[in-house]
């Protein structure tokens, strides 16, 4: 059955979102080629192409609930209290829940358009979140390929390897290092730490809890590295 428009002519499901686009596209900063802008393009192109039907790394979710999550979290911020205010855990499902009875395109729409509060710091706050989530959705499709990063990426990657990963090696409980190329790190200190080699990237998402990764190599003894491994890391 055909949903009614309302009195303007819109389509309810669709988001007026026009004028918000278009204001974001007129901030002139200096970061639109930053990592979290060109994450956020590209997985925003990806989900279109592949619909909102196709899974994700993430929690079991589908292409349109990573999208729907993004959006929550920029636009109802308050929800990512829900673990310290368990009383705003319903109103967090509600806000998702209705978000997901939109389509798919006017979703992806909105979340290309950066909030005009969020827009000065994106580059900073959503560099990590976007790569990830980005490939979350590309390596759940069978034929995905690792990609090569440009030094600045690996850098501002790094540095959310040394700062998240230092909570994520404390969920861990065992002694960690990372080593990237000539980037090392001491994540959690102790005699006899497991030591984790690799790209950058693909010592990112293993410690966000991602299990299709590759080129990483784990040194030390065979029951830390088993402790680590089966630990959830998922963030």
């Amino acid at each position: 059955m055909a949903v009614p428009a309302d009195a303007a002519g819109r389509d309810p499901q669709t988001p007026a979102v026009t004028v918000e686009v278009v204001l974001t596209s007129l901030i002139p900063r200096p970061f639109v080629h930053s990592l979290a802008a060109r994450e956020r393009a590209e997985l925003c192109d990806l989900a279109l192409s592949l619909g909102g039907a196709e899974p994700t790394l993430c929690g079991g979710w589908s292409v349109k609930d990573l999208v729907v999550h993004l959006l929550v979290r920029e636009r109802r911020p308050w929800s990512q209290l829900v673990q310290v205010v368990p009383p705003l855990a319903s109103a967090s499902a509600r806000a998702s829940s209705e978000l997901g009875e939109r389509d798919l395109d006017s979703l992806v729409t909105q979340l290309r358009a950066v909030p005009l509060p969020l827009a000065v710091v994106d580059p900073a706050l959503n560099g990590m979140e976007m790569f990830v989530h980005h490939e979350d959705v590309r390596r759940a499709q069978p034929t995905w390929t690792a990609r090569t990063l440009s030094e600045g990426d690996e850098r501002h990657l790094w540095l959310a390897v040394s700062t998240v990963g230092r909570l994520q090696a404390r969920r861990a409980g065992v002694p960690l290092v990372v080593v990237a190329g000539q980037r090392r790190a001491v994540l959690r200190r102790g005699d006899a730490p497991v030591t984790v080699t690799g790209p950058v990237s693909e010592i990112l998402l293993f410690l966000c809890g991602r299990s299709a990764t590759t080129g990483l190599s784990f040194d030390g003894s065979a029951e830390r590295i088993a402790q680590l491994q089966a630990t959830q890391l998922s963030v």
